[in-house]
């Protein structure tokens, strides 16, 4: 019988940090089926954006000096002399003393400088009247203010979102180089575990529930999945169909058979698929202890616990961090941590890090959050769960009112 040689959650994360390793094959795909991918080389920018001076707003392009001490009480006047049309280039110049009308966006004329919105102003005949003075630059964007020709617009690692795509389509690209999509393999364990979709359940049977959350999380996180179905507790059925699957994909999940039971091949499978092998077996956490994390090949392997909370939990501190380190993602700050103040005491044991499901509430403007009672394997409470109170193995517990960070779901 083999017992855990637990580590820490911090210490988890250095090893995770140093032995995974991004992926190396890329590809060139169509700028509009790269949502969520990861670029694999810096995006330069071969021209500015804007390549001409435009307006930010509708108004009239001026000189700015020529609007200098305009009031309401003591108006300038110019002379309106034409107005600017949208995607047409403007050739002719600003003359002294004139004003042109520019929509949002329009190209500026030549020797104008600024723009005088049109609340500032009155249009009267071929006579305008200036109600305010403004500054040279003034509602206008220079040349290159958004983007420099030669700038790097995407940094290589990013994950792109929308905004990204707009930003690559605005310097005139229309292709984008990415790493390859990884492949994550998901195999299930256990003589008493049946498919989720299994109608009606004999006595001790339970259904493979982690085969779908597991699964919605890696698509959620932009790889793809394949199912390898649901492994007997025989070590040799259960070594083939590992190493099956674990030959088609770029990382594998195990689940089930991941603590010290007599019969759980977990550990023996993992360490037939290749070296360096398994570098945490138990993490110092609760719920997820038994928890195994390995390299195979420079492959990761995890092996989950059974318990269908447990393993969503595991799954999103650990294997979430696999996975984008695994696919050249860069880790970018996200708004996934907050802080909040607690509902009730909670109790928690040192040494051990506990990650506390809670419902979230907004207070007076301030968030609050409820711990769910109830035992650590149980489903519900995840649904019922807004997120998780991170209780650090330091301390013993966390008492009403206090400020503590909560990892949103």
């Amino acid at each position: 019988m083999q017992f855990f040689n637990v580590k820490t959650v911090e210490e988890t994360y250095k090893q995770i940090e140093e032995l995974v390793k991004s992926v190396k094959e890329t590809e060139e795909i169509p700028l509009a089926s790269s949502l969520h991918r990861i670029v694999a080389e810096d995006v330069v920018a071969t021209e500015s954006v804007p390549s001409f001076q435009r307006s930010t707003v509708d108004g009239y392009a001026v000189k700015a000096k020529e609007t200098y001490g305009s009031s309401e009480t003591l108006p300038g006047f110019l002379s309106i002399v034409g107005k600017v049309v949208m995607g047409e280039e403007v050739t002719t110049p600003l003359g002294n003393g004139e004003a042109i009308y520019i929509p949002t966006g329009g190209m500026m004329p030549p020797n104008s400088d600024s723009v005088i919105m049109i609340e500032h102003c009155e249009e009267l005949s071929d006579l305008l009247n200036t109600y305010k003075q403004v500054a040279p630059g003034e509602n206008v964007i220079q040349i290159g203010e958004d983007v420099k020709a030669g700038e790097v617009v995407v940094k290589k690692g990013t994950k792109l979102r929308p905004q990204e795509l707009g930003a690559i389509a605005a310097i005139g690209k229309t292709h984008v180089t990415v790493f390859k999509q990884l492949t994550i393999g998901y195999l299930s364990s256990g003589d008493e575990i049946v498919p989720y979709e299994t109608t009606n359940l004999q006595i001790g049977q339970v259904r493979d529930i982690n085969a779908l959350t597991i699964s919605s999380l890696v698509k959620e996180w932009g790889s793809k999945i394949i199912y390898g179905g649901i492994v007997s507790d025989d070590y040799i059925e259960y070594q083939n169909r590992a190493k099956e699957l674990f030959d088609q994909v770029d990382c594998l999940v195990l689940s089930g058979g991941s603590s010290v039971g007599a019969k759980d091949y977990t550990t023996k499978v993992i360490e037939s698929l290749g070296l360096p092998g398994v570098f945490i077996h138990g993490v110092s956490i609760k719920p997820g202890k038994p928890t195994i994390l390995a390299m195979a090949e420079e492959k990761p392997v995890i092996g989950l616990p059974g318990h269908p909370a447990s393993a969503m939990i595991i799954f999103s501190l650990f294997a979430e961090k696999i996975i984008k380190k695994l696919s050249g993602e860069i880790s970018r700050k996200r708004l996934d941590r907050v802080q909040v103040r607690l509902m009730k005491n909670i109790h928690s044991s040192m040494g051990r890090a506990d990650y506390i499901r809670v419902k979230l509430l907004e207070v007076d403007g301030e968030w609050w959050a409820d711990p769910i009672i109830g035992k650590s394997g149980l489903i519900s409470t995840l649904v019922q769960s807004d997120g998780i109170v991170e209780i650090k193995s330091e301390y013993e517990g966390a008492r009403k009112g206090e400020l503590v960070s909560a990892i949103m779901f």
